[in-house]
């Protein structure tokens, strides 16, 4: 089918593959591992409370099991993860993959649109996350020294600006740890919760999906709300998916099946049994779990995973910015490579600190862990929804699934997935406002940069001079000096604007004129064998288009160093880079509202030079502006 083709070549030895799985569960899990801290508390004792009885109990339990076994174990783990692009994963590589495969159908602009407001989505999740995660950790401080219960909200803010600052050093070293401390946690929460059940062993009837089935026969409407919670149990699944680019699909499916579902099942049912012996464990039936002498050291592994939850989902936000950027959604801007070695492993600072503001204001506006799931479950089911969308287009159209079996499957994964979201959207006035705002207001960015990109294009294309009739009378004309001029322009065709600028300012054009486009590819990588075309045009001018992956970095000089067919090699103290910088002049022609034509010079006036983004020597360039009308 195609499906299987292109993945990473990872070590699947015996030795590799736990090897892998153990880093997996380090860097996957976190956010999905950090939900025993408040998901079974709040079912309870959240928005909506529900009574603590043997029904309710069971009921929740069997929810949140086969919620996992569909969400999680079938959708992603299973299906979802078989789409890979080239290896990556993620709503933004399986959106290029559908485009790439499919080609410009009527349907593929609805699914663009919905692939980036998934990406939009995304971004609140990555706000909501960290605070949830360290809030609801912190907070075991309140159950096991309530003398410090005061200062829950200043050491989670202390911790998530120490989180945000160390971003910059890269996450490589930090990350060797992750997986044994991730192990100590799901361990100790495996092992608090099977010390519980076995007190209260009929929690184990809960796995039977009939409990499930008579909570919304005897109570429809509080099944329903209940939902709303639930769902923070499978929070973190997308997760799985988008890292299936660092992993690969085996050991995350090892380390989920064999480990993580095992430990998170053991502690949800041991909350259960505590709470059918002890209603009084409500205000945290997961620090409750621990004895007494062991509630502190608890605090503190909880800490850590939270704070290895949160590292996971600020690294996917640089991770998704990367990709929205090279495949034309968001505008340059400056992103450091923090290992040599792991071409993955970046660090985008304006994102880093936008992301550190709004965390801690959401900690400073929510208080506690409480008020913010409220927060949470949107953007997570919303996205959820989104990747139903994304894989019906795969199943029918790509893979060609037969319907019989597609159907089917699909129609229980809109099933459960509305259901989640439409519970969850009983909280928009409780903070579910939030992530549905930041994925509007990304949404717009986004969806505005894309359309005013192409219409810049178009306008440039229409004013451009054909490139034949230019050489013919420009290369007799003007003076010829020595060396390399590489003009940079986004269209592979007709005279770039700082070619012509170039020519009536400085009336010399150099022995060797190269016309350089960069091209960002659909798929992830570019082979060095395929990163370049090159056309002689006559009389020392060459056209080039270099293509690099969307998760590659666009190093043009060290791509023009491995050009051989070109005359002399490229030496960049001889070699000149003339770039272009368009002011844009907003007019009512066709296109786009004034106000976005606005926001669109707005953003192109404060994205990042193409001088540092494509890592040219900084006394090679010159620049020279052009006005264009959009």
């Amino acid at each position: 089918m195609g499906q299987e083709e292109h993945l990473p070549a990872h070590d699947h030895s015996h030795d590799g593959l736990i090897k892998l799985a153990i880093g997996a569960i380090g860097i996957v899990f976190g956010d999905i591992g950090t939900s025993p801290l408040y998901a079974f508390r709040e079912t309870f004792d959240g928005h909506h409370k529900m009574a603590l009885d043997a029904a309710h109990i069971m009921g929740v339990i069997s929810l949140m099991f086969w919620s996992m076994m569909a969400v999680v174990t079938l959708k992603y783990v299973t299906i979802i993860m078989r789409a890979d692009n080239k290896g990556e994963g993620g709503s933004l590589a399986l959106l290029a993959l559908i485009n790439r495969k499919s080609g410009q159908k009527k349907w593929t602009a609805g699914i663009v649109l919905l692939g980036v407001f998934a990406t939009a989505l995304f971004y609140g999740d990555s706000m909501i996350t960290p605070a949830v995660s360290v809030l609801s950790a912190v907070e075991g401080l309140a159950i096991a020294a309530p003398g410090f219960s005061g200062l829950i909200v200043p050491i989670s803010v202390a911790i998530m600006v120490g989180l945000f600052s160390i971003q910059s050093t890269g996450t490589a070293r930090v990350g060797m740890f992750f997986g044994p401390i991730m192990l100590i946690y799901f361990a100790a929460i495996a092992t608090l919760g099977i010390l519980s059940f076995i007190q209260t062993p009929d929690i184990l009837w809960a796995l039977n999906p009939w409990y499930a089935v008579r909570f919304f026969v005897d109570t429809p409407g509080q099944a329903f709300l209940a939902l709303g919670s639930v769902v923070l149990a499978v929070t973190g699944a997308e997760a799985l998916y988008a890292d299936m680019g660092h992993f690969g699909r085996n050991p995350i499916r090892v380390s989920w099946l064999w480990f993580v579902l095992p430990a998170l099942m053991c502690n949800y049912m041991g909350q259960g049994a505590l709470l059918m012996r002890d209603q009084g464990a409500i205000n945290s039936p997961f620090y409750n779990l621990a004895p007494e002498a062991l509630q502190l050291p608890l605090v503190g592994v909880a800490t850590l995973a939270a704070i290895i939850a949160s590292q996971a989902v600020i690294s996917g936000a640089f991770s998704v910015t990367q990709q929205a950027i090279q495949l034309g959604f968001m505008p340059r801007l400056r992103i450091e490579h923090t290992s040599a070695s792991t071409a993955g492993q970046i660090y985008i600072p304006l994102v880093n600190w936008a992301l550190m503001v709004m965390v801690i204001l959401l900690v400073l506006s929510f208080q506690t862990s409480s008020n913010l799931t409220a927060a949470y479950g949107i953007a997570v089911t919303g996205a959820m929804l989104i990747d139903n969308c994304l894989l019906a287009v795969l199943l029918l159209t790509l893979w060609g699934w037969r319907k019989r079996y597609a159907i089917p499957l699909l129609a229980l994964f809109f099933t459960v997935d509305l259901a989640y979201f439409a519970a969850n959207m009983t909280k928009v006035p409780d903070g579910g406002w939030f992530p549905l705002l930041v994925g509007f207001l990304i949404f717009t960015l986004l969806t505005t940069w894309s359309k005013g990109r192409m219409l810049m294009m178009q306008r440039l294309r229409e004013s451009a001079m054909p490139i034949s009739i230019f050489i013919e009378s420009a290369a007799n004309s003007a003076t010829r000096v020595p060396g390399t001029a590489v003009f940079m322009t986004s269209t592979p065709e007709g005279v770039p604007h700082a070619l012509l600028h170039n020519l009536k300012h400085n009336k010399v054009l150099h022995e060797r004129v190269i016309l350089l486009t960069v091209k960002i590819a659909d798929s992830p990588y570019v082979p060095d064998e395929n990163r370049i075309y090159l056309e002689d045009l006559g009389k020392g001018f060459h056209r080039m288009v270099l293509k690099f992956g969307f998760m590659q970095e666009a190093d043009v000089p060290a791509a023009l160093k491995q050009v051989d067919t070109c005359g002399a090699e490229f030496k960049m103290m001889e070699t000149s880079f003339f770039l272009a910088r368009q002011t844009l002049l907003p007019s009512a022609r066709p296109g786009m509202m004034i106000w976005r034509e606005k926001l669109f010079a707005w953003m192109l006036r404060n994205a990042e030079s193409a001088m540092e983004f494509f890592r040219l020597p900084t006394n090679r360039v010159v620049e020279l502006g052009s006005q264009v009308e959009i």
